[in-house]
């Protein structure tokens, strides 16, 4: 449909880590995948609400992105805390921490389910920029079907959460509010840079 170009894998971790992204459009989770190693094994955590209703969804989701729901309407907390499973098994795990697609193009507030959830696993909380799929499948124009345009997945470098929390420990703050701000930060610069075409 355009091509996909991909910047900073090689700084992915060694292990298996929990990668935040912004959230334009239903042709993230593809991009993401498709921009990772095969041998990271992503896991996508997928809104309950709408991939996990109906007869035919929820397979398809698992085979296609091992996607695991994660409720918006309460319980989302819970939901992603037991995706550690997954991350002891090796998966990365895949969440678009602002729970809905943007309908603005702006990176909307971040939740603290992926730093809670990488806190918890003792794995980095990996940043992702994703330029272009709102083009691709803007949110209010999948029933016209998909348009030609260029993806590019900018991935970050990795916030450590545990790191993030021993140093906050003499002071008192919360490390898994500070991770969640730097991630979006993160991902906000990422999606500056592919804005301005660097």
């Amino acid at each position: 449909m355009g091509g996909l170009r991909v910047q900073g894998v090689p700084g992915l971790p060694a292990g298996p880590c929990v990668i935040v992204a912004n959230h334009r459009s239903h042709a993230d989770t593809a991009a993401l995948i498709a921009a990772l190693p095969a041998g990271r094994r992503p896991a996508v955590a997928a809104a309950a609400d709408y991939w996990f209703r109906g007869a035919l969804r929820p397979g398809i989701c698992r085979v296609l992105c091992a996607a695991f729901p994660v409720r918006r309407t309460g319980g989302g907390s819970a939901d992603l805390a037991a995706a550690a499973r997954l991350l002891a098994a090796g998966h990365d795990v895949i969440v678009f921490p602002e729970g809905t697609r943007s309908r603005d193009g702006r990176t909307g507030r971040f939740h603290r389910g992926a730093a809670c959830l990488a806190a918890s696993a003792g794995v980095p909380l990996v940043p992702a920029g994703i330029g272009g799929t709102g083009t691709l499948l803007p949110p209010d124009g999948a029933a016209r079907g998909p348009r030609r345009g260029v993806v590019v997945v900018r991935i970050g470098a990795p916030v450590n959460v545990a790191e993030m929390a021993e140093r906050l420990v003499s002071a008192g703050g919360d490390a898994v509010a500070d991770a969640t701000d730097e991630a979006r930060a993160r991902v906000v610069a990422l999606m500056g840079a592919l804005d301005q075409g660097h």
